[in-house]
């Protein structure tokens, strides 16, 4: 049974669902931020469809809020993310955990990833696959947000690389069997530029000593921008559970080796 609203921090944003799986001290834990271009969006309504599917799947959800515009201003939502992972590390049962999210919430799941200072704040190594085992990034945007640069006064599709970027944030590697795996799913049809800037971002980090391996890219063919998070297949099976599932448990089998 879904456990509503629990607090992973002082703010009324700082609110998650946990979806638990039958025998969650045994299970992955994946945690994910929502989509809505960091200003919409919200958690569900805790008997969302794909997370309830997860759990049945042996593979334990958090999905949480955080905070967005126009009240936020970058880098609280980026914040609020990584407070919400520490928390879910430390209070959540989990055997592996993975953070992720679709949209926004997979450029939140890149800045975690990527930029290792805002889960160095709660002790946590963003670069350690002991530690967080991958980072499932959904049609996340590597350059700056365009609800940033909105912030910022400027034309929302300018390309900018700087701190709010998770593109500027990746640097040469120097232990690569320590990594975590980093997936990157975008559609053949996605946002304008979205798909191009995930290659570059791919190739980038490659580049800078990431092993393809640690660096999956799945392009979804025939679908629009996050078209395929509640799509279904003939049979009436959804499409995105297998596959979060297979990264999850991969990633998590990689980081206890």
């Amino acid at each position: 049974m879904t456990e509503r609203a629990l607090s992973y921090g002082p703010l009324p944003a700082h609110r998650l669902d946990y979806y638990p799986a039958e025998r969650p001290d045994a299970s992955p834990l994946f945690v994910f931020f929502h989509g809505g271009g960091l200003e919409s969006g919200d958690r569900g309504s805790g008997s969302d469809p794909v997370f309830t599917e997860l759990a049945r799947r042996g593979i334990s959800v958090a999905t949480a809020d955080y905070r967005m515009y126009p009240a936020a201003h970058f880098p609280d939502f980026v914040t609020d993310a990584a407070r919400c992972a520490a928390w879910c590390k430390e209070h959540l049962p989990h055997r592996g955990l993975v953070v992720g999210g679709s949209s926004a919430g997979g450029y939140l799941s890149m800045m975690l990833a990527l930029a290792g200072e805002y889960l160095a704040v709660w002790g946590i190594d963003s670069g350690d696959r002991r530690q967080i085992a991958g980072y499932f990034c959904d049609s996340g945007q590597p350059t700056v947000h365009f609800n940033i640069l909105r912030e910022r006064g400027l034309d929302t599709r300018l390309i900018r690389v700087d701190e709010a970027a998770p593109l500027w944030h990746v640097m040469p590697v120097a232990d690569p069997d320590k990594l975590p795996r980093v997936a990157l799913i975008v559609a053949d049809n996605d946002m304008e530029n979205r798909l191009e800037q995930n290659r570059l971002l791919r190739r980038t980090m490659l580049h800078l000593g990431w092993p393809a391996e640690k660096v999956p890219f799945t392009l979804m063919e025939g679908y629009g921008h996050t078209g395929y998070n509640y799509a279904a297949r003939a049979d009436g099976s959804l499409v995105y559970p297998p596959m979060i599932e297979e990264f999850v448990r991969a990633s998590c089998s990689a980081a206890e080796e």
